[in-house]
């Protein structure tokens, strides 16, 4: 009986020193998330962690997006994430080629005095930088009839605080 108890409070020990499971991002979470944080490594800001609840918010927005208002770009601005958004047609999205569209307006942003050139946005670009942002979440909804993808992240923190620079 006691090598019985021994044996039994030794596993239970064992059992009880194995490390939580680790968390699983879908496939196109880590796409997002990587591409994101190459971005952020290139600048020198750390790197974000994928959020199950951002990206739950995400995918129901482009679903609504998708069945209700044809895929039109979601009204990002009341919420209390920062936001981003692309729709494409014509084209093969991937996650990744999400955020190299995103990222690309780097070209026009001159971080010496946080500015975007003229007749140009880089508000896309900023949020992904975002120093303070820590959490990502992101979806994808394909459209019919025009096949056309529209893609949204969220931020949280949101970044693009007007007279902050991004890192």
């Amino acid at each position: 009986m006691k090598q019985f108890l021994l044996v039994f409070t030794v596993l239970l020990c064992r059992a009880a020193a194995q490390p939580p499971p680790a968390v699983v991002i879908p496939p196109d979470g880590q796409e997002y998330l990587d591409a994101h944080n190459k971005a952020r490594a290139d600048v020198g800001v750390g790197p974000l962690k994928w959020n199950f609840q951002l990206a739950k918010a995400t995918s129901l927005l482009v679903r609504f997006q998708r069945d209700r208002e044809n895929c039109r770009f979601a009204n990002l601005t009341s919420g209390k994430y920062g936001g981003n958004q692309m729709w494409a047609t014509g084209e093969v999205v991937t996650p990744r080629r999400v955020v190299e569209n995103w990222v690309s307006e780097k070209l026009y942003y001159t971080h010496d005095n946080n500015s975007c050139a003229p007749d140009h946005r880089c508000g896309v670009y900023t949020q992904v930088v975002w120093r303070s942002s820590a959490e990502l979440g992101c979806a994808m909804a394909s459209c019919l009839p025009d096949q056309s993808t529209l893609a949204i992240c969220f931020y949280n923190p949101p970044g693009n605080v007007i007279g902050e620079s991004p890192y």
